[in-house]
């Protein structure tokens, strides 16, 4: 069995633990510092001590539940990130289950841009360093695309799950969006990607 697989099974989404009332407060004060703090500058500035004094916590307090800001960040996407996996496994086709996989992968792609034209400061916060590849949400898309390419009959799917994937990092969505392009236009050249891809078995 793949790897990945057990992402796309349909099984519930993994829960946080319950966490004391002190601790829920200050999970809530840090995520929402965090967030002012990477909307407001360039999210691969932002640091820990940053953070700390915006939310008024001590540092300790602050390491004790994430070790960098790329960790903060990736629980400020989490959210976002969740509901749009729950539309993969369970919602309306193209974007959930029953269509073409060419048409899948384009209305993943259109969502992907939709969630990144809201929270691409998340997403570059969450990538920093190369994180990107670590998180449990590159994962999910990873299992997601090369279940798109098997049901395709792609030969050596790993081979381009990766590539089809690149054109959502953070650092490209937003200097494609610098250079003038709007979302309608990157969501559009992505779904030519899906279907020259996946139209057809090779």
């Amino acid at each position: 069995m793949d790897a990945h697989s057990d992402l796309l099974t349909g099984a519930p989404l993994d829960q946080p633990p319950s966490e004391r009332a002190d601790a829920a407060r200050n999970r809530a004060k840090v995520l929402a510092a965090a967030a002012e703090l990477f909307a407001g500058r360039d999210p691969r500035a932002v640091t820990m001590d940053d953070i700390a004094k915006a939310a008024g916590v001590g540092r300790g307090t602050l390491y004790r539940r994430y070790p960098d800001t790329n960790s903060i960040a990736v629980a400020l996407l989490d959210e976002h990130e969740r509901a749009l996996q729950e539309r993969l496994l369970h919602g309306e086709p193209p974007l959930g289950p029953g269509a073409a996989p060419a048409d899948r992968l384009a209305a993943f792609y259109e969502a992907m841009v939709e969630l990144l034209d809201s929270h691409a400061h998340l997403a570059l916060g969450a990538e920093t360093g190369g994180a990107r590849f670590t998180t449990g949400a590159y994962g999910f898309w990873y299992a997601h695309v090369r279940a798109l390419l098997v049901a395709a009959d792609i030969r050596d799917p790993d081979a381009l799950v990766d590539s089809l994937l690149a054109p959502l990092a953070a650092e490209v969505y937003t200097a494609q969006r610098e250079r003038g392009l709007d979302p309608s236009a990157i969501a559009r050249g992505l779904a030519r990607i899906a279907h020259a891809v996946l139209a057809s078995p090779e």
